[in-house]
């Protein structure tokens, strides 16, 4: 193993700045503990800029290239927020909670590659742009000092202006819409209030009161609710706007009064605005997407001219159920003002038996007395519905549940045909994936399926057993006939992004993200079927860090002792000596099936670009060590029952993994970690307390007391008083007398997801720290689920490293016994 220590200063502040210390031994280890770096050469790594995310026009004829700071400064991310009603919202500026923004934008011709700049003021912080549905513009917020600011940028000259001088907001919905003309767009204000808001009471009125009487509400453990009446008035004060349409010349004319409005959809002619509008009183049990609401249709001047439904707090649905009443509202494309939706026929239940369990219904508001038509009923739970370009025309797609099972049809319902399967598989069966249609935005701003000459396009990931191999297909409806237009050679990774243009003698041209094991994403243009040679580059972003083109990757597939095949990728650092064998990092995340087929098929793409980065496993590379990612942890049997069995299988999973990597000559078994995050976490715990395969462990953001999700985790249905045994065997803290091996605990102290609060981190630290075991408990201030600040970043990576080799050294050598002459 590389033997360079494992802690350095940052390379820009000088030695002796008091925030970056070197690496504490355990016994100076505190809660006053300062950040910390790895070396340079880590940190030079972490500090590679990316590559400019990609947003291509409508009509493919440009796009803009995006460069981002995925890794923002501390006193970012600790900017105070407030934890409201499942949000988190930054009071500065009456916007949600963002620590990541683009920096700079650069837009791009794909007929010809000329680029040009987008005038922004330096320093800016950009929310992602937004095209107009006719390529003309784009549309932005930037934070500024108190509030967010709306601009606009003209797409031929890359002029930008900010459009209003009112502060808009996003704390409950887009801040902006683009209206179908393109020539407006439909915001939301920050409306008239007073200055601050309410403040909290000095001196109580009366103790929390909450009551539960015969009904049964299973809800997830939720964070960041609301607890206090003085929480739903803040909530209130921060969620509330004021809708209006504002020009492109910067007209604004208010549309009805200020509200809590969940949606607001123009209908594609301009003509009526769907509005979701959040009533009081308000839940403290579930975030703000289930509070009481009404549903409303309003005219373009803000008059609700329909009600479509009054719906109560959504504090009941059953475990994997869905709320009644009107859900997934949308409005169907080539209609004028048409409202569709899904409605559930089970009482939103998935236990019930019933013949269908949901149907959509359609509404066209330009009949002021009709009532709602049924479209077509769905015998499983609805998941998406799309729409052809070139007649009426509905993809539709369902999940069943039990089965794990996937279902999409196109249903023509303006002629007489029976509906076409475009989709009939397990949901986990990646092989048999067909690909997704491929869409394009109308001139109105709804989306509809591309349609040519009765061909649909369909681009899928291409998972063969080798590896995915992406692809474009086209179906030609009618016929059932199907060509592929693009397929990913064997030796690199090229993906289909988006049409880039209108279709020409050889077909649409095909905007290409091309990469390989050495060669850095970028893109190209492309006729369909041709490739190769034929195709022209586009951009030609660099290699971030070109030192680590010597990166060895092999696809590993074996089995585990009960025959189900498993795969991983196996990645070796470039300075590995010959033969030498290395200490092994396993990261992993277990994943739920039905059967042992689909469990077993490979989940990687050996032949995309390797990027180190933030805390990637893969940083492990620069310390030495091998890392065997994506490493199959399959959890196979009945949905209901299958977390019986969750310890045996893992245990035998992790088992077959070290013995693959030990036949490829490459390892050293005796020192391997088992790594992961979140339920990763959660399986990292739980392998040290029922075997003894590893040498260590490194366990970031998980829960491990069961007990503390009683209404489900994962996959698991059952609650809590229906399996207890099977929560009670799954908590690592129950066991942790048994986990002998050192383990490294990593949360963040604003960790919101559900399930994993900071607290599971705390008290199995507490548990080890009381039976004598040998851990340590690293909490991030102001970080969530996942990492975002540089610091942060940095700092896990060198508790990482230093944890690995402090605990992974060779085994000493066995004393030599003297023998009797």
């Amino acid at each position: 193993m590389d033997a360079t220590p494992t802690t350095a200063t940052v390379d820009a502040p000088p030695p002796n700045d008091p925030a970056v210390q070197p690496t504490p031994t355990p016994s100076d280890a505190s809660a006053g503990a300062r950040y910390r770096a790895p070396p340079p050469d880590v940190v030079k790594v972490v500090d590679a800029p990316p590559s400019p995310a990609i947003i291509v026009a409508p009509d493919g004829a440009q796009l803009v290239q995006a460069a981002y700071d995925p890794l923002p400064p501390i006193e970012v991310v600790a900017a105070p927020f407030l934890r409201l009603a499942g949000l988190r919202i930054n009071p500065a500026r009456s916007a949600l909670r963002q620590t990541s923004h683009y920096t700079d934008l650069t837009l791009q011709r794909t007929g010809d590659g000329a680029t040009t700049a987008v005038t922004l003021e330096d320093g800016a912080r950009l929310n992602r742009p937004t095209w107009s549905p006719d390529g003309a513009a784009l549309a932005l917020t930037i934070e500024g000092a108190s509030g967010l600011e709306l601009w606009i940028v003209d797409a031929r000259t890359g002029a930008a202006r900010r459009l209003i001088e009112d502060k808009v907001t996003n704390v409950i919905g887009a801040a902006y819409r683009w209206m179908p003309d393109s020539r407006a767009l439909l915001v939301r204000l920050v409306p008239p209030r007073a200055p601050a808001p309410p403040p909290a009471p000095t001196v109580p009125s009366g103790p929390l009161v909450q009551d539960t009487a015969g009904r049964a509400a299973t809800n997830r453990t939720y964070q960041d609710l609301l607890e206090t009446p003085h929480d739903a008035d803040v909530f209130e004060y921060y969620a509330r706007s004021q809708l209006a349409i504002v020009t492109t010349d910067g007209q604004v004319t208010r549309v009805g009064p200020a509200g809590i409005y969940d949606e607001a959809r123009p209908s594609p002619d301009g003509r009526f605005i769907q509005v979701t509008r959040l009533t009081r009183p308000f839940s403290y049990v579930v975030p703000y997407y289930r509070f009481p609401r009404e549903l409303e249709i309003w005219d373009r001047e803000g008059a609700r001219v329909r009600e479509l439904a009054t719906l109560p707090a959504s504090e009941e649905v059953p475990i994997q159920g869905v709320p009644t009443g009107p859900r997934r509202l949308s409005w169907q494309p080539r209609k004028p003002a048409t409202l569709v939706w899904a409605e559930a026929l089970d009482g939103g239940d998935p236990r019930r038996e019933v013949d269908h369990r949901d149907h959509l219904l359609r509404l066209n508001l330009h009949e002021a007395s009709a009532a709602p038509q049924e479209l077509l009923k769905v015998q499983q739970r609805f998941s998406d519905l799309l729409w052809l370009d070139s007649e009426e025309a509905a993809i539709v797609s369902e999940y069943d549940r039990d089965r794990r099972w996937t279902t999409t049809r196109v249903h023509f319902l303006a002629r007489e045909r029976a509906p076409v399967v475009l989709d009939d598989r397990s949901y986990h069966d990646r092989y048999g994936d067909p690909g997704w249609p491929v869409q394009r935005e109308r001139a109105d701003g709804t989306w509809t399926v591309v349609v040519d000459d009765g061909w649909i396009y369909l681009d899928g990931s291409g998972a063969t057993p080798e590896g995915d191999r992406p692809f474009l297909d086209r179906l030609h409806l009618e016929r059932g006939e199907k060509q592929r237009l693009l397929r990913s050679p064997a030796d690199a990774y090229h993906s289909f992004v988006a049409f880039a243009g209108a279709p020409g003698p050889t077909g649409r041209p095909l905007l290409v993200r091309r990469e390989s094991r050495r060669d850095p994403p970028n893109y190209f243009i492309e006729s369909a079927g041709e490739g190769g040679a034929a195709a022209r580059p586009l951009t030609q972003f660099p290699d971030p860090h070109p030192q680590l083109t010597g990166i060895e990757k092999k696809l590993l597939k074996y089995k585990r002792a009960d025959g189900v095949e498993l795969s991983a990728t196996l990645y070796l650092p470039p300075a590995r000596a010959p033969g030498e064998r290395l200490p092994l990092v396993i990261w992993a995340y277990p994943r739920e099936y039905n059967d042992a087929g689909t469990a077993g098929q490979v989940r990687a793409a050996p032949n995309r670009f390797t990027r180190l980065g933030g805390t990637s496993p893969l940083m492990f590379l620069l310390r030495g060590y091998a890392v065997l990612d994506r490493t199959a942890m399959p959890v196979i049997g009945d949905p209901e029952t299958m977390n019986d069995t969750f310890v045996e299988q893992i245990v035998g999973a992790a088992q077959a993994a070290i013995d693959a990597a030990d036949a490829e000559g490459a390892i050293d078994r005796s020192r391997v970690a088992i790594a992961g995050h979140s339920y990763g976490a959660f399986m990292t715990a739980n392998l040290l307390a029922h075997s003894d395969l590893f040498r260590a462990g490194i366990a970031r953001s998980g829960a491990y007391n069961r007990t503390l999700t009683p209404f489900g985790f994962q996959g698991e249905r059952r609650t809590l008083w229906e399996a207890t045994s099977t929560y009670v065997e799954l908590s690592p803290l129950m066991h942790a007398d048994a986990i002998n091996e050192p383990l490294l605990l990593i949360h963040g102290e604003a960790d919101n997801n559900s399930g994993t609060f900071p607290l599971q981190s705390r008290r199995l630290f507490h548990a080890l720290q009381g039976l004598g075991g040998t851990a340590r408990l690293v909490v991030l201030p102001h970080e969530s689920h996942g990492y975002r600040a540089r610091e942060s970043v940095l700092h896990v990576l060198a508790e990482s490293f230093d944890w690995l080799d402090a605990h992974m050294q060779p085994a000493a050598p066995a004393p030599v016994e003297d023998k009797a002459p």
